[in-house]
C-alpha cells in the first residue's frame, strides 16, 4: 500500500468554444455571399464559358496538336470560331436585309390591296383554336387586310414599346457573349490549372469519388452540347430544304434564323410556321399543306434525336438526361439545358455510389448465414 503513488488530477477535456465555432462559420458565409455578390456580373457568363469550353476542348486540343502545339494559336483558333458564331449570321441577316429593302418597300402599298383565299376547310376543325382562326381568316378575306389592320393597331403602342425594350436587351446580350469569350480564351489557355483546382476542391468535399465526379460532369456537358448542335443542324437542314423545295423565298436568311432558334431552344417552328402561312395566303394550298406536314415532322424530331444523342455522350439513363433537359430549361433558362443533367448526374452518382457502397460485404455476410443453414428439404443426419 505504501508504494502506491497518488494518482494526479485528470486535465479537464477541452471544451468546445460554441460561440466561436459559430461565429467563424458566419464568418465564411459572409464571405462566399459577398464574394458572390461582387460576381455577380460575371456568373452567368462564366458559366457559359466553362460549358463552352468542356464542351469543345477535345476539339481545341485536336487544333493545338495540328498547329505544332502552340496553346496561343489553338485559342485564338476557338476565340475567332466563337466570334464567327455570332457576327456572320447578324452580318448575313443585315446584308440581306439592306440589299432587298427596295423590294420590301415595294411588297408595302400592295399588301392593302391584296386578296386573300378562303380558309382551307380543315382549319376549322383543329380542335380549341380551330372555329376561332377560321372565323378571323374568313373576315379577312372578306373585308381586306384593312381590318387586320384595325384589329392590331391597339397594340402597336405596346409592341413598340416591347420591342424598344428588346433591342437594349439585345444590346446587353451581346456584351455578355463578348464576356463569355473573353472567359473562354481564359480557360481555353489555363484549362489544365483550372481543373486541378477543381478536382482538388471536389476530393475535399467527396473523397476519392471527386474525380469521377468531375469527369462525369464533363462527359454531361459534352453530351448535352453534342445533342443541341447536332439536332440544331439536323433540324436546320431538313427545314431549309422544305423551305427550297416549296418555293419560299430568302431560303438562306430563314435556314440561319432558324438554326438561331434551334440553338436557343426556340426551334424550327418560329420560322417554318409563318412560311406555311405565306405559302396559305399566296394561294398554293399544295406546297403548304407539303410544308405543313414537313413542318411537324421537322419540329417533333428534337423529341427523340435530342435525348439519344445525349445519352451517347454520357453514359446515363434517358429518362435522367430528359428530366434535367427539361427540368434545366423552365427552372435556370437556356444555360439550365447544361445545369440540370449536370446536377442530376452527379446526384444520381454519388447516390448510387452510397447505396451499393455496402453492397458487397452484406451480401457475402447474407451469403455464409445461408450456406451454414440446413436446406428445408434435407434431413439431419441422426446422432450416434
Amino acid at each position: 500500500m505504501s508504494n502506491m503513488k497518488p494518482s494526479l488530477p485528470q486535465p479537464d477535456a477541452p471544451r468546445q468554444d460554441i460561440t466561436r465555432i459559430l461565429l467563424a462559420v458566419l464568418a465564411v458565409a459572409l464571405l462566399i455571399f459577398a464574394s458572390l455578390w461582387v460576381l455577380q456580373p460575371f456568373l452567368g457568363a462564366t458559366v457559359w464559358a466553362t460549358m463552352v469550353v468542356v464542351a469543345t476542348w477535345p476539339l481545341m486540343e485536336s487544333l493545338q496538336a495540328r498547329l505544332w502545339g502552340r496553346r496561343s494559336l489553338a485559342t485564338a483558333v476557338m476565340v475567332l470560331g466563337l466570334l464567327l458564331l455570332l457576327f456572320v449570321p447578324l452580318s448575313i441577316a443585315l446584308s440581306t436585309v439592306v440589299s432587298h429593302a427596295d423590294q420590301v418597300m415595294s411588297w408595302a402599298p400592295k399588301l392593302l390591296d391584296a386578296e386573300i383565299p378562303e380558309p382551307p376547310s380543315w382549319l376549322a376543325g383543329l380542335p380549341v383554336i380551330g372555329e376561332n382562326l377560321a372565323a378571323v381568316w374568313h373576315k379577312v378575306a372578306q373585308e381586306g387586310l384593312s381590318s387586320l389592320l384595325a384589329m392590331i393597331k391597339p397594340y402597336v403602342g405596346s409592341s413598340l414599346k416591347w420591342t424598344a425594350a428588346q433591342a437594349g436587351n439585345l444590346g446587353m446580350v451581346g456584351l455578355q457573349f463578348l464576356l463569355t469569350v473573353a472567359i473562354a480564351a481564359i480557360l481555353y489557355s489555363e484549362g489544365e490549372n483550372a481543373v486541378q483546382h477543381v478536382r482538388r476542391f471536389v476530393r475535399r468535399l467527396a473523397g476519392e469519388q471527386g474525380d469521377a465526379v468531375v469527369t462525369l460532369a464533363g462527359q454531361a456537358i459534352r453530351g448535352v452540347a453534342l445533342g443541341i448542335v447536332v439536332t440544331a443542324l439536323v433540324q436546320t437542314a431538313l427545314g431549309g430544304l422544305g423551305l427550297w423545295i416549296s418555293g419560299v423565298p430568302f431560303a438562306g436568311l430563314l435556314s440561319a434564323v432558324m438554326l438561331m432558334a434551334c440553338l436557343a431552344q426556340i426551334g424550327p417552328a418560329l420560322v417554318l410556321a409563318p412560311a406555311v402561312a405565306w405559302l396559305y395566303w399566296s394561294g398554293d394550298s399544295g406546297w403548304a399543306t407539303v410544308l405543313l406536314i414537313w413542318t411537324l415532322l421537322v419540329t417533333t424530331l428534337d423529341n427523340f434525336l435530342r435525348p439519344w444523342l445525349i445519352k451517347k455522350g454520357a453514359d446515363l439513363p434517358l429518362l435522367l438526361i430528359f428530366a434535367g433537359v427539361i427540368g434545366g430549361l423552365l427552372a435556370f433558362g437556356l444555360v439550365g439545358l447544361f445545369i440540370g443533367p449536370v446536377v442530376l448526374a452527379v446526384t444520381y452518382t454519388l447516390l448510387e455510389a452510397w447505396i451499393n457502397e455496402g453492397l458487397p460485404a452484406k451480401a457475402q455476410a447474407l451469403r455464409e448465414k445461408t450456406a451454414a443453414r440446413p436446406a428445408s428439404g434435407e434431413r439431419r443426419a441422426p446422432r450416434n
